[in-house]
């Protein structure tokens, strides 16, 4: 935890989602889910890119459920598995040819992160099939296909539960930023790390101290090559969830440097001890950041921020309310 100051996204992070949770109905059935009012006001955020390979593949709504053959969407990719429908249609030319479609209008748009719909033989990632007892065979083909493309993937339900989403958020954010970052030399690289190793920290703390004393050791020049090796390996530790433990001694650890450095309390923020759910433990995390960006603290456990975001808190900061820590 530093009083460098947070990093700022200066444009809205452009995020895909498939369409069924964007409100479209366009799944098989002609249902929809609209997961973005989860998020409530919090979706102006960013910009949305809702895409569906189904539809693009020109299957229309209503129609027949899909699934894959061989061994999962990865395979189908590589020529040796297939789409089929219910009815036995092989369906594999075009929803590869959808897929590769769906991945170039995300790729126009600037997307880094896309929020899929797992149960779906083409966006699923860890499920392939909506039956309960199945995983079927992940991941889907479009899944595959953005898991191979780098991106920042979201599961669609995790949006219903204000501490997973806060946690995907912080993390995509950070993402996003690292992605957007210049890394000519050592320097660069030192001063990525310094935002960003207190949260790599709190998700993988082994791996993220070997990263950290990897790179503290790196002397002289050093190739773009392994320079750009080091961003992957950052990258990776930010695609992984958190714990509602880990995130919640975070809270405190940087809460106890916020009144130290600024001499100020929030009250809404409980004493550690007291046993909170995870909303209550999301809106604590949120007003957290927001007294941090307002300070200029870097919050090391969710150290970047976007634009309208800030403003937002510059706003908010005229009259957020702090009581002085007693003498």
């Amino acid at each position: 935890m530093t009083e460098t100051n947070p990093a700022v996204l200066e444009h809205k992070p452009v995020i895909g989602i498939s369409a069924c949770c964007f409100g479209s109905p366009v799944r098989y059935n002609g249902r929809k889910l609209d997961l973005l009012d989860e998020i409530s006001r919090e979706k102006w955020d960013y910009k949305w890119c809702p895409v569906c390979p189904e539809v693009c593949a020109g299957l229309g709504v209503p129609r027949d459920p899909i699934h894959l053959t061989g061994e999962n969407g990865r395979e189908v990719l590589h020529g040796n598995g297939k789409i089929v429908s219910r009815g036995g249609k092989d369906l594999t030319d075009v929803i590869l040819a959808a897929s590769y479609e769906c991945l170039a209008t995300l790729k126009r748009a600037g997307t880094k992160a896309f929020i899929y719909m797992d149960g779906s033989p083409s966006c699923g990632v860890y499920r392939t099939t909506l039956r309960k007892q199945s995983r079927g065979k992940p991941p889907g083909v479009f899944g595959a296909l953005l898991e191979q493309n780098g991106f920042f993937l979201i599961p669609a339900l995790d949006l219903q539960s204000p501490i997973r989403w806060w946690d995907w958020r912080r993390r995509m954010l950070s993402f996003v930023w690292l992605q957007q970052q210049t890394l000519h030399n050592l320097s660069d690289l030192f001063e990525i790390w310094h935002t960003l190793k207190f949260l790599c920290q709190e998700i993988d703390d082994k791996q993220a101290r070997e990263l950290g004393r990897f790179i503290a050791a790196l002397k002289g020049f050093q190739e773009n090559e392994s320079l750009e090796k080091l961003r992957i390996d950052i990258l990776n530790i930010l695609r992984k969830p958190s714990s509602f433990q880990r995130i919640k001694g975070s809270l405190f650890k940087n809460y106890n440097y916020y009144r130290k450095i600024t001499g100020n309390i929030i009250p809404e923020i409980q004493d550690q001890t007291t046993l909170r759910n995870a909303t209550k433990l999301a809106e604590e995390l949120i007003l957290m950041e927001r007294a941090s960006y307002a300070s200029g603290i870097l919050f090391g456990t969710s150290p970047v921020s976007n634009r309208t975001f800030r403003r937002k808190s510059e706003k908010a900061s005229n009259t957020f309310k702090t009581d002085k820590t007693p003498e």
